[in-house]
């Protein structure tokens, strides 16, 4: 039910943790706030939204994919810090609210401007790269990339996914690019777990959050976790 909760929760990471630590004040289990904040992380409704571009089975693969990704990391964190805290919510504060404007209409207007500026020029990068690809990468180069059912394909998706992931929205025009070129459901799949999990602002708050030590952990985890539902997603779909 709490991976289910986060892919369901509409917040970005940073108004998602203030809501965790609030949970983890009034008793919240630390393996029910792993498991809500993973697929948190991973998926929203917006998202969602965007990616049924990718077509019925990528978007199904992506929402499956994302929630035993939350159920996952809530069990491991159960089993191996039952004992002991896993998070620590000192050092993340809420930041101050700016819908202070008295007209709702307003406020309205001026959160869809800062969700354009925010999201609006990596969208568009996402457009440019689908372009050039779709121009000037030839499809068989992606077949031997992405393609097939090799496990190097998948871990060639997992690790792009690190750096290359700008925002959701962004990344659906190049991956719809890399599915029609050849990219197999195992590499979208990897793709779309390490891509979000590793986002540069994504990683600054779990970061405050964890700490160093359990910050490594989430690393390998999200990385390890990619590449074996990836194998797993091409040999079902052999």
């Amino acid at each position: 039910m709490a991976s289910a909760l986060g892919i369901a929760s509409p917040l970005c990471m940073y108004g998602t943790i203030p809501i965790a630590a609030s949970f983890s004040k009034n008793g919240m289990k630390d393996d029910w706030l792993a498991a809500f904040m993973m697929s948190s992380i991973l998926l929203n409704p917006q998202l969602i939204v965007y990616s049924a571009a990718l077509g019925r089975e990528a978007l199904l693969i992506r929402i499956i994919s994302s929630f035993v990704c939350g159920i996952m990391a809530g069990l491991l964190v159960r089993i191996f810090y039952k004992k002991k805290d896993f998070f620590n919510f000192k050092g993340f504060e809420e930041p101050k609210s700016r819908d202070t404007d008295p007209n709702i209409l307003f406020r309205f207007l001026k959160n869809i401007g800062r969700n354009i500026k925010a999201t609006g020029l990596f969208f568009l990068i996402g457009i440019l790269l689908s372009a050039l690809f779709q121009r000037y990468v030839p499809a068989e180069a992606m077949t031997v990339l992405f393609g097939g059912n090799e496990a190097f394909g998948v871990l060639m998706a997992a690790t792009i996914g690190v750096p290359l992931y700008a925002c959701g929205g962004g990344t659906i025009p190049l991956l719809q690019a890399w599915i029609t070129d050849g990219m197999s459901m195992g590499s979208a799949a990897a793709f779309m777990i390490t891509g979000p999990a590793t986002k540069i602002t994504n990683l600054g708050a779990v970061k405050i959050v964890l700490g160093m030590r359990r910050f490594l952990l989430y690393l390998v985890f999200t990385i390890i976790f990619a590449f074996g539902s990836g194998i797993a997603i091409n040999i079902l779909l052999q």
